[in-house]
């Protein structure tokens, strides 16, 4: 806890018991202030009356007009100062017997007017006792409260008189120890201070300031040079090239990689910035490029004449500086990693499956054709039996040339030789073909597609045509399996920004949002879905999409049906 704030605390409890004990001295005098008045105002004066009206009664035989009227005068203002419990009955009972007396007056009834003086006399009297009683409790509380509240305020000053000197002095004189320790070149001395924020703070401020002096102390140039020529001999045999630059883009590192696929000389780009190396080398700008904007596609670099790929890695310096809690920033290291292998077989790979693909397609459409002829009634009636085997080898044949065309896709994406006939198209058109090729389909489910142009008529699309119909069709055709019987598809087409957007939402079970990133990858299947596809139609839309210069996406929650949904550029 900071000194201050101790401060603030001690005093400031200490001025509050003090406004404490201010106000209850004050609401305490003012309590027995009122318990008193009560006794003088109330029951005096109801004592006072009773005793002028015994002494009216006792003139009554000597001079009876003026004693009735002090009578009923104190007998009024005694029915006005009721502040016992019984008096108000016994007051009106003396009205009563006074009224009888006056009209007939005699012994037994001037017996009973005494008695009910006497009563309310008793009445009073035994409230001055009550009330009295009170106001000595009160005064007893107040005693006890101011006691209680002066001590505890004595408690805190004699605490504060005793610690806070203390509390200040002695790390002030532990760190003039250390000082003169420091001056004496001990550089190992170290404060540690228990206490306030403030003196850890200097504690701390004098520990690193030691700290650094030690370590001047202790390095020496030597040791450095080794140290340097250590770290530049690693990074000279490292397989990847590495570009090291400073806070300010300043060159400072490169290794024998990097010159060899940049084609400079060292002592050409040390200390010089980035951006003037880039003037003259094409390498070093796509580079600098890269970093403002990064990509995820390989970089091509033809050394050797021979195409090489790098993954391009940009690892920012951070370091703490000594007895520092904080990392600053000095620099980055471009790290291009050589992925030519792995490319080279992923070409392979990419071959072998339209090579395979290809081949397979010829024999999958002689299997078809040769479904088709024995389905001909020309050929011989076939049982129920044979029929059945017909149209499975038919639906499977039609799966497995599903199957190939999507991998031949995949393999134009995946090597660069999609070919696309980019032009204006109609929205709509797109829309109605995908949808005339999906309608035996939801008929098989009795599903009903509906769609929603929120469009002009001459909006028109930048897009190939055929690729994009694919792209529709594919998320028809999942939406229709996904999707339980009777339910309803639903298109929608409109304009978002400089793009035009096609959305296809269903009505079926819905996907998790952490399968979101993963559904438009090779391969990849929502888990526990019913898998009867390849994984790739997604992924191949993906592909289709971004060569338009458009986006893709899905919005979709568990048990809430899916939108999948492609932008693209409006013409």
């Amino acid at each position: 806890m900071k000194l201050k704030t101790k401060l603030t605390l001690g005093v400031g409890l200490l001025f509050l018991l003090i406004v404490l004990l201010s106000v209850i001295g004050s609401v305490y005098i003012n309590k027995l202030k009122s318990d008193t008045e009560k006794i003088l105002t109330a029951n005096y004066n109801s004592l006072e009356y009773s005793k002028n009206m015994l002494v009216a009664l006792d003139r009554m035989s000597t001079d009876s007009v003026v004693s009735v009227r002090d009578f009923e005068k104190n007998n009024a203002l005694q029915e006005n100062n009721l502040s016992e419990i019984g008096e108000k009955e016994i007051t009106q009972n003396l009205k009563i017997h006074f009224s009888n007396y006056l009209r007939q007056p005699d012994y037994r009834k001037e017996q009973l007017i005494r008695e009910d003086l006497v009563k309310i006399m008793s009445l009073n009297m035994k409230g001055i006792e009550r009330k009295s009683d009170t106001a000595i409790i009160t005064a007893e509380n107040a005693t006890f409260w101011i006691v209680s509240l002066g001590t505890v305020c004595f408690l805190i000053a004699f605490t504060l008189l005793f610690n806070l000197p203390q509390t200040i002095a002695e790390p002030i004189n532990q760190l003039t120890f250390s000082i003169k320790q420091i001056a004496n070149k001990n550089y190992s001395e170290r404060v540690h201070f228990k206490g306030s924020e403030e003196f850890n703070d200097l504690a701390n401020s004098f520990n690193i300031m030691a700290e650094k002096l030690q370590e001047y102390e202790s390095s020496t140039l030597s040791i450095q040079l080794m140290d340097k020529k250590r770290i530049e001999t690693l990074v000279n045999n490292m397989h990847d090239a590495v570009i090291g630059l400073d806070e300010n883009n300043f060159i400072y590192m490169i290794n024998d990689e990097a010159l060899k696929i940049t084609n400079l000389r060292k002592e050409e780009i040390i200390g010089k910035t980035a951006h003037e190396v880039a003037v003259n080398n094409d390498l070093i700008r796509e580079l600098l490029k890269n970093m403002d904007h990064p990509v995820k596609d390989p970089i091509k670099i033809v050394t050797d004449n021979k195409e090489n790929y790098f993954e391009q890695e940009i690892v920012p310096i951070n370091i703490n500086k000594t007895g520092e809690k904080e990392k600053k920033y000095i620099g980055k290291v471009i790290l291009l990693r050589n992925i030519t292998p792995f490319k080279e077989l992923d070409f392979a790979k990419t071959n072998f499956i339209a090579t395979i693909s290809h081949e397979l397609k010829t024999p999958i459409a002689a299997i078809k054709m040769g479904v088709q002829l024995l389905g001909n009634q020309k050929f011989g009636e076939l049982n129920d039996q044979q029929k059945e085997l017909l149209k499975s080898i038919n639906e499977d044949g039609q799966r497995l040339l599903d199957i190939t065309g999507e991998l031949l896709n995949l393999s134009q994406v995946e090597s660069g030789n999609i070919r696309l006939n980019i032009k204006s198209c109609s929205p709509k058109e797109i829309v109605i073909t995908a949808i005339k090729n999906v309608e035996k389909l939801a008929e098989q489910k009795n599903i009903t597609i509906t769609t929603d142009y929120l469009l002009s008529d001459d909006d028109s699309v930048s897009a190939d045509f055929d690729k994009t119909v694919w792209v529709m069709n594919n998320f028809l055709s999942n939406a229709i399996k996904h999707s339980f019987q009777d339910e309803h598809i639903h298109i929608l087409v409109d304009k978002t920004e400089a793009f035009i957007q096609f959305s296809i939402t269903d009505t079926g079970s819905g996907i998790d949002e952490k399968y979101h990133r993963q559904i438009f990858d090779r391969y990849f299947q929502v888990p526990g879905e019913h898998q009867n596809g390849t994984g790739l139609g997604l992924a191949i839309s993906k592909n289709f999409i971004e060569k338009q210069e458009g986006k893709i996406g899905v919005k979709s929650a568990p048990n809430q049906g899916s939108t999948f949904y492609f932008r693209l550029p409006l013409v």
